[in-house]
């Protein structure tokens, strides 16, 4: 009975064996094989496009010319631009508006163009005569500035009409007004080809230029540090050219309103103050896409100005003018 229960406890054991043999293994996980084209992959930030009109970016020469009343300007600029790390060559040349078409329009030499009036449908000819078509930005507002001699202790404020005999056929002071002294009218005026002239002329003498230029006792000069100095030099003296250089010699001169109306920020861009004007730029899409350096220069031109025009000497355009500048300025370079 022993010997039985034995063998069988020793079959028992033996087919537990043989099952477990038998019985499968505990699957492994095979690892899992990625294929690299299915894998995510980091999109790359998109390049800024304008980054190739940065100061530090562009080389080159760029040639501008035009007026004396957006000169200090450019200037203020050109300091920016090359504080920015521009390294080329940016020459402006102070000639006048008239002169600065003319470079532009008629010689090509230029790449820029400043202008303290609007181009005249002649200049637009005379530029795709040559093959450029003009692009217009608006930079700035203007009040041009009527000024006398600190000294002068009679007059501060006239009317238009006044003005108009002022600087044409009074040959006296008491000829505008019987109280105001019995002395010569000394005139300093800008040149005929500057945009001050032109624009003074229009709105003062219906565009006929014809009486002041026949004025006595009349100084005309293209440099406007010229028609400060004769104005300083006599109580009798009178002269217009823009703000800027009446505002860095105000310490010496004065400055008249107009109709009442004195010449400041608010009166200029609403347009109160009889004088007040717009301030340009002019250059060409072929110029900017085949110079970048010259649509960078325009582009930290437009982006850059209002922080830097009312310590020139000038006024803000509107927001409105500056983003229609912008515009035009994207649509010229394709970006």
């Amino acid at each position: 009975m022993r010997k039985n229960l034995t063998v069988s406890l020793f079959v028992l054991m033996a087919a537990v064996l043989v099952l477990s043999a038998c019985s499968p293994a505990t699957p492994v996980e095979e690892p899992v094989v990625v294929d690299p084209t299915d894998a995510p992959t980091t999109v790359p930030a998109t390049e800024d496009p304008l980054a190739m009109y940065m100061p530090d970016t562009v080389s080159g020469d760029i040639v501008t010319a035009g007026s004396s009343t957006v000169f200090p300007l450019s200037e203020r600029m050109k300091q920016r631009f090359e504080e920015e790390g521009f390294t080329g060559n940016l020459t402006i040349d102070s000639i006048g508006s008239g002169g600065g078409f003319e470079r532009f329009c008629v010689n090509g030499e230029t790449d820029i163009s400043n202008a303290s009036r609007a181009i005249k449908d002649s200049e637009v000819e005379s530029c795709q005569a040559i093959g450029r078509e003009p692009v217009e930005f608006r930079v700035g507002t203007d009040a041009l500035s009527v000024v006398v001699s600190q000294e002068n202790d009679f007059v501060t404020d006239v009317t238009l009409e006044e003005l108009a005999l002022i600087f044409s056929t009074a040959e006296k002071w008491s000829d505008v007004r019987p109280e105001w002294p019995a002395e010569p009218i000394q005139r300093f005026i800008p040149g005929t080809d500057s945009g001050t002239f032109d624009y003074f002329v229009e709105e003062i003498f219906d565009n006929d230029d014809a009486l002041i230029l026949a004025a006595s006792n009349t100084q005309m000069s293209e440099d406007d540090n010229v028609l400060v100095q004769g104005v300083q030099g006599s109580p009798y003296a009178i002269g217009f050219f823009g703000f800027a250089y009446y505002q860095e010699n105000a310490d010496t001169l004065k400055v008249l309103s107009l109709n009442g109306i004195a010449p400041t920020a608010e009166t200029a861009e609403s347009g109160e103050y009889p004088i007040s004007r717009p301030l340009f730029i002019y250059s060409t899409a072929q110029i900017m896409q085949e110079k970048p350096q010259v649509a960078a220069f325009i582009y930290f031109y437009l982006t850059h100005v209002n922080d830097e025009i009312l310590d020139v000497g000038y006024f803000p355009a509107s927001q409105a003018a500056l983003d229609e500048a912008l515009a035009a300025w994207h649509a010229a370079v394709g970006k």
